[in-house]
């Protein structure tokens, strides 16, 4: 079905196919060329961090990370259920055991006050998810991290350009990702980001990212590794997005402002800033009253041209990592009744006016 107002579609404008023209002017349209340096030079710059290396998916990106922490089989990391499939299907991909920790009714990350009785001798790492752009509580998490030799991996997948006191999400983390699929806040069309400030954890996944080949001998590759790289067009995307940035940033701001503003007085929860931090609203999101309603103004919405998405099953109702008897109960709470809507920074005034019209006649 084609929507009038989708969840979401990308900003892309003239410099990003003047950029994509140049790759395929100069056939440089594959993993080596000029963009992809640029790109990860840039993106260092843009949220303060020493090293940036450039991926095909905020997938592998995580995958990458936790390789290069040296992290599989036996090992343990500690992650909120209420997330999408990729932050827990890649600490699978290790080897390792996902521990599932419950959610903060509030802000909707992970409850850092649930982190330290999941902790165990197999506790490896924690893993913030930065959900819908609202940063995590990073202080408690970082102490916690601190107090029993545990790593941080920062899943930034959907929190480009939201900042904890003042600093840029993914700045906190031994290692951090990012997602540029084609929903994020700026995109490449598929493409991720790992972070860090570690020279070391840099050169690992460098390594890992392109087959494991070595450094001083051509076509001898001395771990096994993945064909992780990105390509030169989707970095030219990425720098072309990238000097857009703020503007993109601030404009989403803007939109989820004039969301809240317009559904004030209605029975629902707006997914708001909270404490001192920069939501950088990828998704604008509400709840409803129960998964009832939510399905019923979801068909609402839909009848009028307007696409929505039910917030995020936590993954430990799902069947792979099904476990008899574990209860998160904010998790399964924010999972039932959620939903997202139209978000994308080329929405008007005029048309979040008419999307809340839309949602003030459902409650009629």
């Amino acid at each position: 079905m084609s929507y009038k107002y989708p969840v979401y579609q990308p900003s892309l404008g003239k410099k990003e196919k003047e950029n994509v023209l140049e790759c395929l002017d100069s056939t440089w349209i594959s993993s080596k060329g000029k963009f992809i340096t640029q790109f990860e030079n840039s993106f260092s710059d843009f949220i303060g961090i020493k090293h940036s290396v450039a991926v095909c998916n905020g997938t592998v990106a995580i995958h990458a990370a936790l390789l290069s922490l040296g992290i599989g089989d036996g090992d343990e990391v500690i992650v909120p259920s209420f997330t999408y499939i990729a932050s827990v299907n890649a600490i699978k991909y290790t080897g390792a055991k996902a521990v599932f920790v419950d959610s903060d009714l509030h802000t909707w990350q992970i409850d850092p006050t649930k982190i330290e009785a999941k902790i165990t001798n197999r506790t490896k790492a924690i893993m913030p998810v930065h959900l819908y752009g609202q940063p995590c509580e990073m202080d408690t998490i970082l102490s916690i991290a601190k107090k029993h030799n545990l790593f941080v991996v920062e899943d930034c997948a959907e929190a480009f350009g939201s900042l904890y006191k003042g600093k840029h999400v993914g700045t906190f983390g031994d290692i951090s990702t990012f997602s540029f699929f084609g929903n994020k806040t700026i995109t490449t069309g598929e493409g991720g980001m790992v972070v860090t400030n570690d020279s070391s954890l840099h050169e690992k996944v460098v390594h890992l990212k392109g087959q494991g080949l070595a450094k001083d001998r051509e076509y001898y590759h001395d771990i096994v590794g993945y064909n992780y790289r990105m390509t030169n067009i989707c970095a030219a995307i990425g720098c072309a997005q990238l000097e857009r940035a703020n503007e993109l940033i601030e404009k989403k701001i803007l939109i989820a402002k004039w969301y809240e503003e317009k559904l004030k007085n209605l029975p629902v929860v707006f997914h708001s800033q909270v404490g001192n931090v920069k939501h950088s609203f990828w998704m604008i999101s509400i709840l409803l009253k129960d998964s009832d309603e939510r399905e019923k103004i979801r068909f609402h919405l839909k009848e009028n041209g307007i696409e929505t998405r039910p917030t995020f099953h936590p993954v430990h109702l799902m069947p792979m990592y099904f476990e008899e008897g574990l209860s998160l109960p904010v998790a399964e709470n924010l999972g039932s009744r959620g939903i997202n809507l139209p978000s994308y920074p080329d929405l008007e005034e005029k048309d979040v006016v008419f999307i809340c019209k839309k949602i003030k006649e459902f409650f009629r």
